[in-house]
């Protein structure tokens, strides 16, 4: 796979897992990097997709860590790699024989990134969980919702809060260890990242400038100028003018004077201003609606569904999305004016590549047969 980006030449390695690990990997992929998917023999997507886009980019090598060779192997991968991605509960990669120790022992520059939900540490450490169980004790699924909570999708633990945060927490590693010419463990939890993602509003709370009350407060929903309306078509509108000027704009092309939307600043006033709002947007239809606010900045957008997206001129412009086996994917992001990323193949099939792979990692021809010989690999 030829590689581009501002990681090329960068090696790592993953240790398949499921859900925010891989993200990380498939940004470090994405962004040109050399990532070897160390899959288990056996090894399938157990949601039985017909195309992981989390596995896009990377070459597979199927391994049996149960094997005394596999585990041998994969430390003299160590050896050629930047970084190693993984995420088990802790403990597990001690137990395989692949803990940090011995790992930076083989090669002190490594950066070993360990994805958790708990952390390496702490109470919940050792405890099963999900993202949304994740994000309910960081505080974040509390504040999304109307009556009860209501899990953002994965989004914020699994993703924003998981693997995004350990692919910044490798890269930043990784520029020390050029610098200092040693690794260390990057300990990303999902409690901790989706935490983090809270900052802004926990410093809201904390100014005196957001209730503990969900939606109750000028982001949540709460407020009638900044959520979603449906439409006389039953499609849904995203308008968001918080600032005077906009807002401004915005009742202007609504074409109404109406006292009640004009200052809506006093939260006692917002559930009529947002029935008064709800019931002159229901009277055309979203795309009528997108049309009359088109080229303003009153903050309006079309709540687009999964096929709609990908469809939308300003997507379409961007190449926000591609298409690859058939399969609609975000593209890589952000963009680079001089190294600019790009897709270098889809997910490849557990150990499709374990033979070119560990060739071009330093194994002999005569090593991965052996290694095949003893089960070591498939």
């Amino acid at each position: 796979m030829g590689k581009t980006g501002p990681l090329a030449g960068v090696r790592v390695l993953e240790l398949a897992g499921l859900g925010p690990a891989p993200f990380c990997s498939m940004l470090l992929a994405d962004m040109g990097a050399e990532v070897l998917r160390i899959d288990r023999p056996a090894g399938r997507d157990i949601l039985n997709q017909r195309e992981d886009v989390l596995a896009r980019g990377r070459r597979s090598v199927a391994v049996d860590l149960k094997k005394p060779d596999a585990v041998a192997a994969v430390l003299r991968l160590v050896e050629r790699a930047d970084a190693l991605i993984e995420g088990f509960r802790p403990g597990v990669m001690e137990r395989l024989g692949l803990g940090p120790e011995i790992c930076r022992h083989r090669n002190p520059k490594l950066v070993y990134g360990r994805m958790t939900g708990w952390g390496q540490d702490g109470p919940l450490a050792s405890t099963a969980g999900h993202d949304i169980t994740y994000i309910a004790l960081s505080g974040a699924l509390h504040a999304v919702g109307g009556e009860q909570p209501i899990p953002p999708l994965n989004l914020v633990g699994d993703f924003g809060g998981g693997g995004m945060l350990l692919a910044f927490g490798v890269v930043c590693a990784l520029w020390e260890a050029g610098r200092s010419g040693q690794g260390q463990v990057v300990d990303a939890a999902m409690t901790d990242g989706s935490a983090l993602l809270m900052a802004m509003i926990y410093s809201l709370k904390g100014n005196g400038a957001w209730s503990n009350r969900r939606h109750d407060n000028l982001l949540d929903g709460a407020y009638p100028f900044y959520g979603t309306y449906r439409c006389a078509d039953g499609k849904w509108l995203a308008i968001g003018p918080l600032e005077p000027q906009f807002h401004r704009t915005f009742l202007a092309r609504l074409g109404t004077d109406d006292p009640v939307l004009l200052s809506p600043g006093d939260p006692a006033d917002w559930p009529r201003a947002r029935e008064r709002l709800g019931a002159l947007l229901a009277t055309r239809s979203r795309d009528a609606w997108c049309a009359v606010f088109a080229g303003s900045d009153a903050c309006v957008a079309p709540v687009l569904d999964l096929e709609e997206a990908p469809l939308h001129p300003h997507n379409q412009a961007r190449g926000t999305f591609v298409v690859q086996n058939g399969v609609v994917q975000p593209a890589p992001a952000p963009r680079f004016s001089r190294t600019p990323a790009a897709l270098s193949g889809g997910a490849r099939t557990p150990g499709q590549d374990t033979v070119s792979a560990l060739a071009d990692w330093g194994f002999a021809e005569a090593e991965i047969v052996a290694l095949r010989a003893s089960g070591a690999i498939a």
